[in-house]
Protein backbone atom coordinates (compact mmCIF):
# COMPACT_ATOMS: atom_id res chain seq x y z
CA UNK A 1 0.00 0.00 0.00
CA UNK A 2 1.35 3.38 -0.85
CA UNK A 3 -0.13 6.92 -0.72
CA UNK A 4 0.97 10.17 -1.47
CA UNK A 5 0.11 13.10 1.30
CA UNK A 6 -2.91 14.14 -0.98
CA UNK A 7 -4.56 10.51 -1.70
CA UNK A 8 -4.21 10.82 2.44
CA UNK A 9 -5.51 14.26 2.93
CA UNK A 10 -8.88 12.88 0.86
CA UNK A 11 -9.26 10.48 3.17
CA UNK A 12 -9.03 12.65 5.94
CA UNK A 13 -7.10 9.67 8.50
CA UNK A 14 -3.52 9.09 8.04
CA UNK A 15 -0.67 8.97 6.08
CA UNK A 16 0.97 6.05 5.28
CA UNK A 17 4.84 5.04 3.66
CA UNK A 18 4.82 1.31 3.19
CA UNK A 19 2.45 -1.25 4.20
CA UNK A 20 1.16 -2.49 7.31
CA UNK A 21 0.19 -6.32 8.46
CA UNK A 22 -0.94 -7.75 11.40
CA UNK A 23 -0.28 -11.27 12.67
CA UNK A 24 0.42 -12.34 9.15
CA UNK A 25 -2.70 -10.02 7.63
CA UNK A 26 -1.94 -7.45 5.28
CA UNK A 27 -4.49 -4.30 6.24
CA UNK A 28 -6.59 -2.46 4.01
CA UNK A 29 -6.84 1.38 4.55
CA UNK A 30 -10.09 0.80 5.67
CA UNK A 31 -8.98 -2.06 8.61
CA UNK A 32 -5.64 0.38 9.32
CA UNK A 33 -8.06 3.08 10.13
CA UNK A 34 -10.53 1.34 12.30
CA UNK A 35 -7.46 0.24 14.07
CA UNK A 36 -5.73 4.07 14.67
CA UNK A 37 -9.05 5.01 15.60
CA UNK A 38 -10.40 2.25 18.40
CA UNK A 39 -7.84 -0.45 18.67
CA UNK A 40 -4.61 1.81 19.19
CA UNK A 41 -3.51 -1.32 21.24
CA UNK A 42 -2.73 -3.43 18.23
CA UNK A 43 -0.18 -0.89 16.86
CA UNK A 44 2.35 -2.25 19.25
CA UNK A 45 2.28 -5.78 16.55
CA UNK A 46 2.30 -4.07 13.55
CA UNK A 47 4.73 -5.73 11.02
CA UNK A 48 5.30 -4.51 7.51
CA UNK A 49 7.79 -1.25 6.02
CA UNK A 50 6.15 1.48 7.36
CA UNK A 51 6.00 5.29 8.49
CA UNK A 52 2.46 6.21 9.70
CA UNK A 53 1.44 9.61 10.68
CA UNK A 54 -2.44 10.37 11.76
CA UNK A 55 -3.31 13.60 14.17
CA UNK A 56 -0.51 14.39 16.40
CA UNK A 57 0.85 10.56 15.67
CA UNK A 58 3.62 8.78 14.20
CA UNK A 59 4.35 4.98 13.97
CA UNK A 60 7.11 3.48 12.38
CA UNK A 61 8.41 -0.40 11.52
CA UNK A 62 10.61 -2.51 14.11
CA UNK A 63 13.96 -2.17 11.69
CA UNK A 64 13.48 1.19 10.46
CA UNK A 65 13.44 0.10 6.80
CA UNK A 66 11.15 2.93 5.58
CA UNK A 67 11.98 6.42 6.51
CA UNK A 68 10.30 8.82 9.01
CA UNK A 69 10.51 11.63 11.75
CA UNK A 70 10.49 8.79 15.11
CA UNK A 71 12.66 6.40 15.98
CA UNK A 72 12.55 2.95 14.49
CA UNK A 73 10.00 0.43 16.30
CA UNK A 74 7.96 3.35 18.32
CA UNK A 75 4.43 4.74 18.63
CA UNK A 76 4.69 8.41 19.33
CA UNK A 77 1.93 10.04 20.03
CA UNK A 78 2.15 14.17 22.15
CA UNK A 79 1.51 14.05 25.56
CA UNK A 80 2.15 10.17 25.70
CA UNK A 81 4.61 8.19 26.32
CA UNK A 82 6.54 7.01 23.86
CA UNK A 83 5.62 3.12 22.68
CA UNK A 84 7.70 0.66 21.34
CA UNK A 85 6.90 -1.40 17.90
CA UNK A 86 8.03 -5.24 18.27
CA UNK A 87 5.98 -7.19 16.32
CA UNK A 88 5.97 -11.50 17.04
CA UNK A 89 4.55 -13.82 14.86
CA UNK A 90 4.99 -17.07 15.55
CA UNK A 91 8.53 -18.85 14.57
CA UNK A 92 9.12 -20.26 11.65
CA UNK A 93 12.10 -22.38 10.13
CA UNK A 94 14.02 -20.32 7.74
CA UNK A 95 12.37 -21.85 4.36
CA UNK A 96 8.84 -21.00 5.65
CA UNK A 97 9.74 -17.54 7.17
CA UNK A 98 11.07 -16.60 3.88
CA UNK A 99 9.06 -17.72 1.56
CA UNK A 100 6.06 -16.27 3.81
CA UNK A 101 7.81 -13.01 3.96
CA UNK A 102 8.27 -12.76 0.53
CA UNK A 103 4.38 -13.46 -0.14
CA UNK A 104 3.27 -10.60 1.91
CA UNK A 105 5.27 -7.90 -0.46
CA UNK A 106 4.57 -9.45 -3.70
CA UNK A 107 0.90 -8.32 -4.65
CA UNK A 108 2.34 -5.76 -6.40
CA UNK A 109 5.53 -4.01 -7.07
CA UNK A 110 8.49 -5.25 -9.51
CA UNK A 111 11.63 -7.45 -8.10
CA UNK A 112 15.10 -5.83 -8.52
CA UNK A 113 17.60 -8.87 -10.14
CA UNK A 114 20.94 -8.79 -10.09
CA UNK A 115 21.22 -12.94 -10.64
CA UNK A 116 22.88 -13.34 -7.56
CA UNK A 117 21.34 -16.21 -4.99
CA UNK A 118 19.61 -12.98 -2.66
CA UNK A 119 17.51 -11.28 -5.44
CA UNK A 120 17.22 -14.72 -7.53
CA UNK A 121 15.58 -16.16 -4.68
CA UNK A 122 13.17 -13.68 -4.24
CA UNK A 123 12.45 -12.92 -7.74
CA UNK A 124 11.23 -17.51 -7.91
CA UNK A 125 9.17 -16.56 -4.79
CA UNK A 126 7.72 -13.01 -5.92
CA UNK A 127 6.94 -13.76 -9.33
CA UNK A 128 6.85 -10.60 -10.46
CA UNK A 129 8.08 -9.05 -13.14
CA UNK A 130 11.94 -8.14 -13.07
CA UNK A 131 14.38 -4.97 -13.34
CA UNK A 132 18.24 -4.86 -13.80
CA UNK A 133 20.65 -2.02 -14.45
CA UNK A 134 24.00 -1.92 -15.40
CA UNK A 135 26.09 -0.16 -18.09
CA UNK A 136 26.55 -2.17 -21.67
CA UNK A 137 28.02 -5.45 -21.22
CA UNK A 138 28.44 -5.74 -17.44
CA UNK A 139 28.07 -8.96 -15.64
CA UNK A 140 24.39 -8.05 -13.80
CA UNK A 141 22.56 -7.57 -16.63
CA UNK A 142 23.54 -10.60 -17.84
CA UNK A 143 23.47 -12.84 -15.07
CA UNK A 144 19.93 -11.31 -14.77
CA UNK A 145 18.84 -12.09 -17.82
CA UNK A 146 20.00 -15.15 -17.67
CA UNK A 147 18.00 -15.55 -14.24
CA UNK A 148 15.17 -14.25 -15.66
CA UNK A 149 14.22 -16.72 -18.49
CA UNK A 150 15.34 -19.67 -16.07
CA UNK A 151 12.50 -18.61 -14.37
CA UNK A 152 10.36 -17.52 -17.18
CA UNK A 153 10.00 -13.86 -16.01
CA UNK A 154 9.95 -10.98 -17.72
CA UNK A 155 12.78 -8.64 -16.78
CA UNK A 156 13.25 -5.10 -18.07
CA UNK A 157 17.24 -4.57 -18.69
CA UNK A 158 18.22 -0.99 -18.34
CA UNK A 159 21.55 -0.20 -19.78
CA UNK A 160 23.19 2.90 -18.12
CA UNK A 161 25.14 5.17 -20.40
CA UNK A 162 28.01 6.29 -19.32
CA UNK A 163 27.05 10.49 -19.73
CA UNK A 164 23.84 9.72 -17.52
CA UNK A 165 26.22 8.60 -14.79
CA UNK A 166 28.44 11.76 -14.72
CA UNK A 167 25.20 13.72 -14.81
CA UNK A 168 23.40 12.15 -11.51
CA UNK A 169 26.42 12.22 -9.28
CA UNK A 170 25.57 15.50 -7.82
CA UNK A 171 22.30 15.08 -7.47
CA UNK A 172 23.03 11.31 -5.75
CA UNK A 173 25.88 12.92 -3.44
CA UNK A 174 23.68 16.07 -2.68
CA UNK A 175 21.35 13.54 -1.18
CA UNK A 176 23.00 10.66 0.27
CA UNK A 177 24.22 11.23 4.26
CA UNK A 178 27.51 9.45 3.89
CA UNK A 179 29.39 10.49 0.90
CA UNK A 180 32.48 8.15 0.20
CA UNK A 181 33.04 5.48 -3.07
CA UNK A 182 31.20 2.82 -1.92
CA UNK A 183 28.11 4.66 -0.62
CA UNK A 184 28.14 6.66 -3.71
CA UNK A 185 28.23 3.72 -5.81
CA UNK A 186 25.78 1.97 -4.23
CA UNK A 187 23.07 4.79 -4.65
CA UNK A 188 24.47 5.67 -8.28
CA UNK A 189 22.78 1.82 -8.87
CA UNK A 190 19.78 2.68 -7.06
CA UNK A 191 19.43 5.77 -8.61
CA UNK A 192 18.87 4.18 -12.15
CA UNK A 193 17.33 1.46 -10.75
CA UNK A 194 14.27 3.26 -9.02
CA UNK A 195 14.05 5.82 -11.60
CA UNK A 196 13.15 2.97 -14.07
CA UNK A 197 10.89 2.23 -11.64
CA UNK A 198 8.90 5.53 -10.73
CA UNK A 199 9.03 6.03 -14.95
CA UNK A 200 6.86 2.64 -15.34
CA UNK A 201 4.13 3.30 -12.33
CA UNK A 202 5.83 0.71 -9.62
CA UNK A 203 6.11 2.46 -6.13
CA UNK A 204 7.62 -0.77 -4.51
CA UNK A 205 11.22 -2.96 -5.38
CA UNK A 206 11.61 -6.12 -3.66
CA UNK A 207 15.41 -6.47 -3.02
CA UNK A 208 17.81 -8.84 -1.47
CA UNK A 209 18.90 -6.78 0.78
CA UNK A 210 19.78 -7.21 4.24
CA UNK A 211 20.99 -10.89 3.34
CA UNK A 212 24.69 -10.46 3.50
CA UNK A 213 24.57 -9.67 7.16
CA UNK A 214 21.79 -11.94 8.32
CA UNK A 215 23.38 -15.02 6.57
CA UNK A 216 26.97 -14.15 6.42
CA UNK A 217 27.75 -12.79 2.58
CA UNK A 218 30.65 -10.88 2.62
CA UNK A 219 33.96 -12.25 1.61
CA UNK A 220 35.66 -10.69 5.02
CA UNK A 221 33.36 -13.41 6.56
CA UNK A 222 35.50 -16.55 5.02
CA UNK A 223 38.68 -15.07 7.15
CA UNK A 224 37.07 -13.57 10.20
CA UNK A 225 37.93 -14.39 14.06
CA UNK A 226 34.75 -13.08 14.89
CA UNK A 227 32.03 -14.06 12.72
CA UNK A 228 29.05 -13.69 15.17
CA UNK A 229 30.18 -10.38 16.43
CA UNK A 230 31.05 -9.11 12.67
CA UNK A 231 27.20 -10.08 11.89
CA UNK A 232 25.62 -8.30 14.59
CA UNK A 233 27.56 -4.97 13.73
CA UNK A 234 26.91 -5.13 10.54
CA UNK A 235 23.04 -5.98 10.84
CA UNK A 236 22.92 -3.03 13.35
CA UNK A 237 24.66 -0.73 10.25
CA UNK A 238 21.09 -1.82 8.06
CA UNK A 239 19.05 1.09 8.92
CA UNK A 240 21.91 3.78 7.95
CA UNK A 241 22.06 1.33 4.61
CA UNK A 242 18.35 1.45 4.03
CA UNK A 243 18.21 5.58 4.88
CA UNK A 244 20.76 5.90 2.23
CA UNK A 245 18.93 3.53 -0.74
CA UNK A 246 15.12 4.91 0.41
CA UNK A 247 16.15 8.61 0.22
CA UNK A 248 17.33 7.89 -3.37
CA UNK A 249 14.27 6.17 -4.02
CA UNK A 250 11.86 8.51 -2.67
CA UNK A 251 13.44 11.09 -5.38
CA UNK A 252 11.46 8.69 -7.83
CA UNK A 253 8.11 8.59 -5.81
CA UNK A 254 9.37 4.91 -5.00
CA UNK A 255 10.54 2.54 -1.61
CA UNK A 256 12.53 -0.27 -1.61
CA UNK A 257 10.66 -3.19 0.07
CA UNK A 258 12.72 -6.39 2.39
CA UNK A 259 11.77 -9.47 2.83
CA UNK A 260 15.11 -11.02 3.94
CA UNK A 261 14.70 -8.10 6.96
CA UNK A 262 11.06 -9.80 7.86
CA UNK A 263 10.91 -9.99 11.24
CA UNK A 264 10.23 -14.22 10.91
CA UNK A 265 13.22 -14.13 8.47
CA UNK A 266 15.52 -12.39 11.17
CA UNK A 267 14.34 -14.67 14.26
CA UNK A 268 14.42 -17.57 11.78
CA UNK A 269 18.39 -16.76 10.87
CA UNK A 270 19.33 -15.65 14.49
CA UNK A 271 18.42 -19.01 15.53
CA UNK A 272 20.89 -20.39 13.19
CA UNK A 273 24.65 -20.87 14.59
CA UNK A 274 27.12 -18.29 12.86
CA UNK A 275 29.30 -21.17 12.11
CA UNK A 276 26.55 -22.86 9.95
CA UNK A 277 26.31 -19.42 7.95
CA UNK A 278 29.68 -19.86 6.52
CA UNK A 279 31.73 -22.85 6.37
CA UNK A 280 34.18 -25.02 4.02
CA UNK A 281 34.85 -21.69 1.83
CA UNK A 282 31.29 -20.87 1.57
CA UNK A 283 29.08 -17.84 2.35
CA UNK A 284 25.30 -17.61 3.24
CA UNK A 285 25.18 -21.51 3.50
CA UNK A 286 22.15 -22.07 5.01
CA UNK A 287 20.17 -19.25 2.68
CA UNK A 288 21.83 -21.06 -0.40
CA UNK A 289 20.61 -24.34 0.62
CA UNK A 290 16.58 -22.88 0.81
CA UNK A 291 17.32 -21.26 -2.53
CA UNK A 292 18.09 -25.02 -4.36
CA UNK A 293 14.32 -25.59 -3.11
CA UNK A 294 13.38 -22.79 -5.50
CA UNK A 295 16.23 -22.27 -8.67
CA UNK A 296 18.90 -24.00 -9.60
CA UNK A 297 21.59 -24.62 -8.39
CA UNK A 298 23.95 -23.02 -10.86
CA UNK A 299 22.07 -19.25 -8.95
CA UNK A 300 21.36 -20.66 -5.74
CA UNK A 301 25.75 -21.25 -5.07
CA UNK A 302 26.88 -18.35 -7.48
CA UNK A 303 29.45 -16.39 -5.95
CA UNK A 304 28.46 -13.01 -7.03
CA UNK A 305 30.09 -9.48 -6.31
CA UNK A 306 28.39 -6.00 -5.02
CA UNK A 307 25.92 -4.35 -6.96
CA UNK A 308 27.84 -1.10 -7.54
CA UNK A 309 30.64 -3.62 -9.15
CA UNK A 310 28.30 -6.33 -10.67
CA UNK A 311 26.55 -3.13 -12.31
CA UNK A 312 29.95 -1.47 -13.43
CA UNK A 313 29.14 1.74 -11.89
CA UNK A 314 32.02 1.42 -9.60
CA UNK A 315 34.74 1.75 -13.00
CA UNK A 316 32.70 4.10 -14.82
CA UNK A 317 32.83 6.16 -11.41
CA UNK A 318 36.72 5.98 -11.54
CA UNK A 319 37.21 6.78 -15.06
CA UNK A 320 34.99 10.06 -13.90
CA UNK A 321 37.34 10.94 -11.36
CA UNK A 322 40.16 10.75 -13.55
CA UNK A 323 38.94 12.69 -16.25
CA UNK A 324 38.49 15.27 -14.04
CA UNK A 325 41.78 15.71 -12.75
CA UNK A 326 41.50 13.04 -9.57
CA UNK A 327 43.87 10.33 -11.42
CA UNK A 328 44.28 8.24 -7.67
CA UNK A 329 40.86 9.72 -5.52
CA UNK A 330 37.42 8.81 -6.20
CA UNK A 331 36.88 10.46 -2.81
CA UNK A 332 38.72 13.49 -3.92
CA UNK A 333 36.47 13.95 -6.96
CA UNK A 334 33.10 13.67 -4.44
CA UNK A 335 34.28 16.11 -2.07
CA UNK A 336 35.01 18.40 -4.73
CA UNK A 337 31.38 18.00 -6.11
CA UNK A 338 29.69 18.22 -2.89
CA UNK A 339 31.91 21.83 -2.62
CA UNK A 340 31.02 22.80 -5.62
CA UNK A 341 27.02 22.20 -6.36
CA UNK A 342 26.26 21.90 -3.01
CA UNK A 343 28.42 24.01 -0.87
CA UNK A 344 29.37 21.02 2.04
Amino acid sequence: MWMTAAECSEGGAFELTGWVELDGTRLSRPALEEILERRRDCISGFGGEFFLRWGACRARDHFGIIPGDCPKGTLICDAEPEKRILPSPPALPLRDAIVEAVKLRSDEGVTALSGGVDSTLVAALAGLGCVAVGLEDSHDLDRAGRAAQVLGLECARVTIRPAEVEAALPVVIGTIPKKDPVNTGIALTQFFLTRWAGEQGYRRILTGQGADELFGGYFRYLETATLEEDLGRDFAGLEEQASRDQVIAALHGTYLSMPYLDVRVVRAARDIPCWEKVREGRRKVCLREVAEHYIPREFAWYEKRAMQYGSGIAKELQKIARRNGYKTSVQGYIDHISRVEHGQ
